[in-house]
């Protein structure tokens, strides 16, 4: 961020902080280290912990406890800083107008397995055809740890695979998805002309998502019943490597179509026809309520509602 201004005047007397304290005091809070602050904002350590003190002593207010030489944000510093984060990106909005610049803005993405690896390439790709001098930077990881990072003001908005419920995050529906059970072609589950049962279901090995992915979250929904029944093998990270762990026959797992669109094609895995499961889900944009919608923002939820197919 390109925010040298320190002398701000409002109504005719001078602010009693600057842009810089500010920036300092969100980054200090982003990653609870001085030294990992001072690296992201090009500064010394000394010249982050001067600016983090000046704040807290022109106010009489502490932001953060001390734990050693480790910072803790405190009560007072979480109920600021959304404020902070907004009014900061405000002021950049603001910068670029002053000089002109038709930007929308550089963005920070988070996005859960299925969306990051099967769904945002292109989205990317068409937000830079259209603002070809900004940047993308996108995450990929679980539902949880997207929230968390949301909450904590380290990406502007999420995209995620399950229902996540925060008092200070906004959830826009995007667009309907859903699980399929799948196996090897060598999986007796595989040829078999009778309907699978919920007998067949305990019987089978299971190779799932691991706990606080939206793809677990919603199978577990889906099976709650037969969930403590459930021989589940291995829990993994990666769609990939559940997809190969069961072409490789050790198991049956659940996964959405999206990522199992090529191996069904190729006959590399089958399909498993359960109607009396409901493995239909959401798909989610989400966003900080106190996070200031910047132009980049909202051109990127405008592209996202307009892909919705």
């Amino acid at each position: 961020m390109g925010l040298a201004l320190y002398g701000l005047k409002f109504k005719g007397a001078a602010m009693k902080y600057s842009l810089k304290q500010l920036q300092v005091f969100l980054a200090v809070s982003h990653h609870q280290n001085v030294s990992r602050a001072a690296a992201e904002l090009a500064m010394s350590q000394s010249a982050v912990s001067g600016a983090l003190k000046d704040l807290e002593t022109q106010f009489d207010i502490q932001l953060f406890d001390r734990v050693g030489k480790r910072l803790q944000i405190n009560e007072l510093g979480l109920r600021l800083r959304p404020k902070v984060d907004a009014f900061l990106a405000q002021a950049e909005d603001l910068e670029r107008e002053l000089a002109q610049q038709q930007v929308v803005g550089d963005l920070k993405i988070g996005a859960t397995l299925t969306i990051g690896n099967y769904l945002c390439v292109s989205l990317v790709t068409e937000y830079m055809a259209r603002a070809p001098s900004s940047r993308v930077q996108l995450e990929v990881a679980n539902t949880q740890k997207i929230a968390q990072e949301i909450l904590n003001f380290e990406i502007d908005l999420g995209m995620i695979e399950g229902e996540y419920q925060h008092s200070e995050l906004e959830m826009l529906p995007w667009r309907d998805d859903e699980l399929v059970c799948f196996c090897s072609p060598d999986h007796p589950l595989a040829n078999t002309d009778q309907p699978i049962t919920k007998a067949d279901l305990k019987a089978a090995k299971w190779i799932l998502r691991e706990t606080g992915s939206g793809t677990r979250q919603t199978f577990d929904r889906a099976v709650r019943e037969l969930l403590p029944q459930l021989d589940i093998r291995l829990q993994l990270q990666h769609t990939e490597a559940i997809k190969r762990a069961v072409e490789a026959g050790l198991g049956i797992s659940c996964l959405s179509k999206i990522t199992l669109k090529e191996a069904f094609a190729r006959g590399s895995l089958v399909p498993l026809d359960i109607p009396w499961l409901d493995l239909r889900r959401h798909f989610y944009l989400v966003i900080h309520k106190h996070k200031y919608r910047s132009a980049g923002i909202q051109e990127w939820l405008a592209l996202c509602m307009q892909r919705l197919g």
